[in-house]
């Protein structure tokens, strides 16, 4: 049996989905949830670590895709001092490391993927 499909809808966080993929990629899906959620899978980082891993994202894309993933309870956000400048820190939540083996497997698809039909590029 189909479990995606028992109902005619899947609810979380109040929000109904037609069925769970269409969860799954409202909470990873787009052009860049999943690169930040795999940067990441393995430590805590800072923003700006991010920015420096994924130089091609606006700061206003990258602040706003942190914030969902944070109200999705895919990660946290720990702010460090209360005076500026202070030190905040992004990681993945328990929920956000249930990811990790769908992370692998699209990064081992996409790898694959290119060694096939495509090039890697330096600059």
């Amino acid at each position: 049996m189909k479990t995606e499909c028992i109902g005619d809808y899947v609810k979380l966080n109040g929000k109904n989905y037609p069925c769970t993929v269409s969860l799954t990629m409202d909470l990873v899906g787009g052009k860049w949830k999943a690169v930040i959620l795999y940067h990441l899978k393995d430590e805590a980082k800072r923003y700006n670590e991010l920015r420096k891993e994924m130089p091609t994202i606006t700061e206003m894309t990258l602040s706003l895709q942190l914030k969902k993933l944070e109200n999705d309870g895919l990660v946290a956000r720990k702010v460090y001092g209360k005076k500026p400048p202070v030190k905040v820190v992004y990681s993945l939540t328990d929920f956000g490391k249930t990811l990790a083996p769908i992370l692998e497997a699209i990064t081992q698809w996409g790898n694959q993927t290119v060694k096939e039909k495509g090039e890697f590029i330096s600059f």
